[in-house]
């Protein structure tokens, strides 16, 4: 029989007869490398770890302070513009701006000497026509006589009537002019209508104002007191309204506190002072407007702002906190620990109170839930529940043993490295 050399990897050539089956060879080579593949690939099962740990709280009744806020903005109970009324160039600027103006300071200097001519103008034509009803009064003087004596026509004595009546109305019409041009005149001296807070010039010194419409020279504000203007929806006014009931007050006998928009709230408290007689259909909310007081004048018109009015006192209600609840889908729910095994219940919440939320329905008192760590949960799934104070013990004994073996925890860091 014949043969054929045959190389094997790693190994010698041997010689194999050439009647041997190729391909029986070739699955014993398969076989065998199948074999070990799969005694290489054999790996020790990896360890499981351990359930994390998450911060719960045990929930209790409490008594819950309900209340009820409203986002709005701050405005001036006046707000006034100061408008040219005359056609005229700006002479002078006679204020600072941002400055608290008293009623009847000097604001701006128009430009007064085209006014002052038409005054002169006009006290002449009342000159002349004050002469020319002298004139006519001395005619029907020297007339009425001669006319009782029929040394004249009566028709001369009545023209003389005439013309004292059309003097007169003369006069009275020229008064008219110099009355006129001396309001005009007055008007170039603008002074401030009200007292409070000016705010910047509009004009500048040479600017023409007055051409054609009223130019806005400057808006003063009053800022004590300020109001406070919100638009409360229809469902949030009858909830107040029934919670206020309850306790036997309206919504305008309660005490109101403002919130800025840095947080901090308003020392003194204010009051509801408007109510909109109607709902606007367009947006289902009720205009209302309250006051505060604002001695120092921090507060000014623009500002935003939230007002918040005290409704009752819940007894043994549910209070959890605000980042325990979470939304999904518009529904709430929070997290239960039972036996060491998170669950996810549906809860219906109630109204906001400070960092936390009321629950109505869905939990009770001495339940389990958690409040950190709610995303490394799982439905049904195993977890490590401690309190706030058990993790802040367990993180200083935690800095006690790394202060006691710096060098451990030195090594220990180097060997992570």
């Amino acid at each position: 029989m014949k043969e054929k050399q045959i190389t094997m990897a790693g190994g010698p050539a041997r010689r194999m007869p050439i009647g041997f089956p190729v391909v029986r060879f070739l699955s014993l080579l398969s076989l065998l490398a199948m074999v070990v593949g799969l005694c290489g690939c054999k790996k020790a099962a990896a360890p499981q770890m351990p359930p994390p740990t998450v911060e719960v709280l045990t929930v209790a009744a409490t008594n819950v302070p309900l209340s009820a806020e409203f986002i709005g903005q701050l405005d001036s109970p006046q707000n006034v513009e100061v408008r040219a009324r005359i056609e005229a160039f700006v002479d002078k600027v006679l204020f600072i701006e941002g400055r608290e103006v008293k009623e009847g300071d000097p604001l701006f200097a128009l430009d007064p000497k085209p006014f002052q001519e038409r005054l002169a103008a006009a006290n002449g034509v009342l000159g002349e026509a004050k002469a020319s009803l002298n004139k006519s009064k001395k005619d029907v003087a020297r007339l009425e006589p001669l006319a009782q004596k029929k040394a004249i026509p009566l028709q001369d004595l009545d023209n003389a009537v005439a013309a004292v009546q059309v003097g007169e109305a003369a006069v009275v019409s020229a008064e008219a002019q110099v009355e006129s041009a001396r309001i005009d005149l007055g008007y170039c001296d603008v002074r401030a209508p009200v007292t409070g807070l000016i705010g910047a010039k509009q004009v500048s010194v040479g600017s023409l104002v007055g051409k054609g419409q009223p130019t806005l020279l400057a808006t003063i504000s009053t800022l004590d007191p300020i109001w406070f203007y919100c638009s409360i929806s229809e469902v949030d006014y009858l909830r107040a309204e029934r919670k206020l009931q309850e306790t036997g007050r309206r919504l305008g006998d309660v005490p109101v506190s403002l919130i800025l928009a840095d947080g901090s709230e308003l020392t003194d408290k204010g009051k509801w002072v408007f109510l909109d007689r109607a709902v606007d259909v367009t947006t289902g909310t009720l205009r209302a407007r309250a006051e505060f007081p604002n001695v120092r004048k921090v507060l000014r018109p623009g500002m935003f702002a939230r007002v918040r009015i005290p409704l009752k006192n819940e007894k043994d209600g549910i209070l959890v906190p605000q980042r325990a609840v979470q939304e999904l889908q518009g529904k709430s729910f929070v997290w239960v620990v039972a036996d060491n095994k998170a669950s996810q219940r549906p809860v219906q919440v109630g109204a906001q109170v400070g960092e936390g939320v009321q629950v109505l329905e869905g939990l009770k008192t001495g339940d389990t839930i958690i409040v950190e760590g709610v995303q490394k949960v799982r439905q049904d799934s195993v977890v490590k529940p401690m309190t706030a104070a058990q993790l802040a013990e367990a993180a200083a004994q935690a800095a006690k043993q790394a202060e006691a073996n710096p060098a451990k925890a030195g090594e220990a860091k180097h060997g992570k490295e």
